[in-house]
Order: structure tokens, then sequence, then C-alpha cells
């Protein structure tokens, strides 16, 4: 046995890209991507194109290496470019579309790209991102057919090298594309939110992204042949490895630009769809939208992670059709490494307990080493109590490789082997996790830990509110109390006061829960992935 060790042969290195190639061998004839009124190709056209677009960027000198940036919606050709740009050996960078001009700015010199992919309808934020920068990307334009004025000359059309259609015609459908000297190579670098801090760049590697892609099916239950819409933006954490997952079972990518609730609804329709992902605020769009009047036709799987969905938007999206599954995960790790796998036991239990079921994250997957909650003093694991927090550590091979040029913040997250994540959560008797806070938003009122989710969650069961954010207030006594942001949903025929707010929390929470000041507000803040903004809250909440 001493003498058997790794070779050639076994030991080629883990990469989601061959999944494209084994697509348009299997799949060649199925349809891989639907867009618009017109445009639809099939898997062994996409196959080609993304060899094409590989293949002219490796002409003009992007290489190994290389980082390679896309600012684009949810279109066809951003789809491509998760597969075409690690094709030509490059490490592909993700920009969010809702950031400003600075921050895209800081982030393409921060990262050092080469090259910078642009869909027409960002051309004036990108162009105003690189006017600061000493050495600015080369930008490519993405023009779009569908889009009403998309195939439009842009004003600063000088700025553009080149045309994406360009490239897909100039470029070789024979090229060999460059796979991975060591599966530890990078694949992609995506930035946080930066809630509270400047973005960091996640580097993550062709093993971790592989094992992430394949662990997301297995765990969903995906089968062959899906209908996949594109309701979770690609742009975030790589649309959590489903451009490569969908790829690796035959699916169709229906992509869309925005998120219209009777837009979604008729593609759902007209497309049958299967599955679609987002967070939590998409269940409630679609919940709440004029067309959820009429139950779905067929069921819809949705998976939901990002922050924990109040259990009474759960029911009601379920009312509707959709099979909710949820989630969590980080861009750290790439996607979902967590998710409430279901007991056939919990079908007998009364749907309003199946919710709050779902609400909880879970177990972790099953491609994924390890999970635990410990004490961030002594790093102990804590009691099976579903009470005793604890911050959330875990090991598995999807985790990033660090932070881009951020040695300190690196170190600071890898600890004793494990990923610190800075998430608050318990563990319950039967082993299942569930996130109470982040660290940071964990409210404590005369010694006793407030978790702002759990508060949330009461208020979201009021049916005047919309939405609702909870956060610490500085007091003299207690310390710090519960104060609650809260929007209310439109067309009511009389509002609730702030005191009746208040005493509807009473009679759900225990009194050191229960929040000290409600403030109305017709929109909560929210960063550009729609989480929302704790950080400015907590300001406002200060200088009450």
């Amino acid at each position: 046995m001493e003498d058997l060790k790794p070779s050639a042969a076994n030991s080629s290195p883990l990469t989601p890209l061959g999944f494209l190639e084994r697509a348009a061998t299997v799949y060649g004839d199925c349809t891989s991507i639907v867009y618009g009124n017109s445009t639809v190709y099939t898997w062994r056209e996409t196959n080609l194109r993304c060899l094409r677009v590989a293949s002219a960027l490796s002409s003009i000198g992007i290489g190994r290496s290389d980082v390679v940036s896309v600012l684009s919606a949810n279109t066809p050709e951003m789809y491509e470019l998760q597969f075409a740009v690690p094709m030509c050996g490059a490490i592909l960078n993700n920009l969010n579309t809702r950031l400003d001009a600075r921050t895209v700015s800081v982030i393409l010199c921060h990262c050092e790209s080469k090259l910078l992919f642009v869909d027409v309808c960002y051309s004036d934020l990108a162009v105003e991102a690189i006017a600061t920068l000493l050495n600015p990307p080369i930008l490519v334009l993405i023009a779009d057919q569908e889009e009403e004025g998309g195939g439009a000359v842009v004003t600063e059309r000088s700025t553009f090298c080149y045309l994406y259609s360009d490239l897909v015609k100039r470029g070789n459908p024979d090229f060999k594309w460059i796979r991975p000297e060591s599966e530890w190579d990078p694949i992609v670098v995506n930035y946080t939110s930066g809630t509270t801090s400047f973005p960091k760049g996640v580097v993550h590697c062709h093993r971790g992204i592989f094992v992430m892609a394949l662990d997301s099916l297995t765990d969903w239950a995906v089968p062959k042949n899906p209908v996949y819409l594109w309701t979770l933006p690609i742009f975030h954490v790589n649309g959590w490895t489903y451009p490569w997952g969908i790829a690796a079972v035959g699916g169709t990518n229906v992509c869309v630009r925005k998120l219209h609730a009777p837009l979604i609804y008729r593609l759902i329709r007209d497309h049958g769809v299967t599955h679609m992902c987002g967070a939590p605020i998409v269940l409630q769009i679609l919940s709440a939208s004029q067309e959820s009047d009429q139950p779905l036709k067929n069921p819809v799987k949705f998976l939901t992670a990002g922050s924990a969905p109040p259990a009474t938007v759960i029911l009601r999206a379920e009312s509707l059709g959709f099979i909710v599954s949820h989630g969590y995960g980080l861009t750290e790790t790439a996607g979902v490494i967590v998710s409430c796998a279901w007991k056939p036991k919990w079908n007998r239990l009364p749907m309003s307990d199946q919710a709050r079921l779902k609400s909880r994250q879970g177990v972790r997957t099953v491609g994924f080493s390890e999970i635990d909650v410990v004490d961030p003093e002594s790093g102990r694991s804590v009691e099976r109590d579903g009470a005793t927090f604890g911050e959330i550590v875990m090991r598995g091979s999807s985790i990033m490789l660090g932070y881009l040029k951020d040695p300190i913040g690196t170190q600071k997250s890898f600890k004793n082997g494990w990923f610190f994540t800075g998430d608050v959560g318990v563990i319950h008797e039967d082993g299942y996790l569930e996130i109470k806070d982040r660290s940071k938003d964990v409210i404590i009122s005369g010694g006793e830990n407030v978790s702002s989710v759990e508060v949330e969650a009461v208020l979201y069961t009021n049916p005047a509110v919309n939405e609702a954010a909870v956060v610490a207030r500085p007091d003299e006594f207690w310390g710090e109390t519960p104060c609650a942001f809260v929007s209310l949903k439109p067309g009511l025929t009389r509002k609730p006061t702030d005191k009746e707010i208040i005493e509807y929390c009473k009679k759900k929470m225990p009194r050191y829960m229960v929040p000290k000041t409600v403030s109305f507000v017709e929109e909560l803040p929210k960063t550009s992935t729609g989480k929302i903004k704790k950080l400015l809250l907590k300001e406002i909440a200060k200088e009450m």
C-alpha cells in the first residue's frame, strides 16, 4: 500500500470549468440560456461562445493570474463570463452593479483588474469609476439588443476598446481552454458588501468552487434538466456557484435583468421554472405582489439565504406554491454550506410550526466538514440547548484561500484550525444551528443578550408591518435597549402607533426583549446587496 502514490492519471486538478465541456457533449441540443423575446442558446452553442471569448481574451494578452472584472446584470453574457474568463487562465471578479463609482474604482485598483466587461446599462458608472485610475483596465462593452436602448451608441464609446460580440466573432472555437496547474489556483475574487468597513477581496480556488457547486446540487436535490430562473444576482458570490452547477446538470438558465414581480411570475409560467434562489426580500416581494392572488400551477423550489426569513413570509410564499428551503453561507464559503435538512416527521406538524423550523439555518451540507458554535472566550462548544449564544466557526473545502492583500485580516479569521465567521448562533437539542445575529448586532440590555433577529421575527408577524430592523440604542440605566425601525404596508386604512407596536411585542416576547423605541420610516436603508444598513440605523438611534 505504501508504494501507491498520487500520479498524473489520478490527481488531475479539480475545476468546475469541465462541467461546460461535458454539458456540450451530453446536453448539446438542450436549451442552455433563454433571455428576453428572442435570445435562446443550446449547451453546444454556449460552450463554443465561451471558448471564443476565452480565445479572444488570450489573444489580447489576458492570461494566468490576471484579474478580469465584470459589471453586468443577469444576462447571457454575464453567465458565459463565469466560464470564459477562467477558461483563459484569468481570475474572475464580479462587481456589484449597485455600488457607487468610487467603490468600484477602489475595488478595480485593489485587485489590479486588467480588463473590465461592462453591460451597456452601467457604461456611465464604469467610465466614471476608471476616470481616476492611473492604470485603468481595458474596457469591453456588452451591448443588449433585448433591452430597450441596450444597443444604442454609448456617449463615451471611444473609452471602450472592444465589443463583446466582436470578441465572440474573432475568437477561436477550437481554443484549448487553460486548465489550472493546481486545484488551489485562484478562480474568483469576490468582494464582501462592506456594511461596516471597506469591502474585502475574498479569493476562492478551483477546488473549492468545484466542491461547492456539486455540494449545492446534492443538498438541494437538483435533478437533471432543471429550469432555473436567475432572480439571485450572479455578482452575489457568483450566484452561489449555480452558474457552474446548472451546467453540470444540463439545466436551462432563464436570465432576467430586473426583479419585477409581474415579470417573474410571467417567466415562471412561460418557461416552466422549477428552481429559484434569492434573499428573503425576494420572497417578500413575490408574496406581496398582486400577481400572488393566483397560486402557481406547478410548485417552484426556492432556496433562500442571506438572513433569516420570517416565518410569516415562508408561510405566505408556500401557500402560493413555492417550496422554500433555507440555508446559510458567506462570501467566504462561496455558497450555502448549512441547510435546514427536512425530516419526514415534520410533515405532520401544523404549517406554522413547519415554517418556524424552516426559519432555522440547519445542519452542515454533505460536502462540508464541520460546523460548531463556540464560546468566544474559552473556545469550547456551547450547550445544545437552543439558548446559549456563541460564535459560529467552521471547517470545509469551500472556505476561501484568504483575503486579497490582507494577511492580518486573514490571520484573524483563521484561528486554531477554524474559520471564525463573526456570526452569533445557538445549537438546538436536535443538532440544528440557528443564527441569532452578527456579533456586532447583539443587544446587551441589563446584562441580558437580546437577539435583534428574534425581535424582528415577532415584528414581522404584525399584519401592518412591511419591514423591520432592530438595533441597540444607548440607555443610561440598561446600557442598551432595543430600538425598532419599522416601515408599514401601503394602503392601510389605519396606521398603528408606536405604543401599539410595543404593546403587541409585550404579548409575544419577554419584557427585556421588547423595543423601548419604535421609529416609523418610509423604507429601511439598504446596502448594494439588499442588506439593511444596521450601522446607519445605530447611528440614528444614538442621536435620538
